[in-house]
């Protein structure tokens, strides 16, 4: 969440398992969030088409996304993305939860979640989530894209940031 979305008054939204029918929507999400469906994290490819996605409704329309995938006994966060007009207002964080329950359903013990070195706003967004860094894949987005490139105020896009937290149980 940017400075301008920030402690922004709760949205009316709710949070629902993703069906066939919401495959367009979750589909220009991913367009306009990364310009792909498919996620390179972990050392891995995941499409999010084909993974399990939450979704936040708002008015009928979707207004987040949390597409998740059990990977190595853990639940892994494979992409999480808010509607700019929906940041701040409790969005991705009700998801998270929804995603947590997910897991402690499945008994998974853990979530985990990448993000960027750049990308000060989700680092922060998911260390007051309880996450917590446990390792550091240097140079990994440098090395796949072949060089550095400018990302979140200029700062060199460069390494690969991992966080997980424990899975609350029911």
């Amino acid at each position: 969440t940017c400075a301008s979305h920030a402690q922004s008054e709760p949205a009316d939204f709710k949070v629902r398992k993703a069906t066939d029918a919401d495959r367009n929507d979750i589909a220009l999400l991913c367009e306009r969030a990364l310009g792909e469906t498919d996620v390179d994290v972990f050392g891995r490819t995941f499409d999010v088409l084909s993974g399990v996605n939450l979704i936040a409704e708002a008015n009928g329309a979707l207004v987040g996304l949390l597409s998740v995938a059990i990977d190595r006994g853990e639940l892994a966060v494979v992409l999480l993305s808010v509607y700019p007009d929906f940041q701040g207002k409790r969005v991705g964080a009700t998801l998270l939860s929804a995603a947590d329950r997910f897991a402690a359903k499945r008994g998974l013990g853990f979530m985990r979640v990448a993000v960027t070195n750049d990308d000060i706003p989700q680092l922060y967004f998911y260390q007051r989530h309880g996450f917590a860094i446990y390792e550091a894949a240097v140079g990994e987005i440098a090395d796949r894209f072949g060089s550095a490139t400018p990302g979140f105020s200029g700062i060199p896009v460069r390494d690969e940031i991992r966080l997980r937290r424990a899975v609350c149980s029911e």
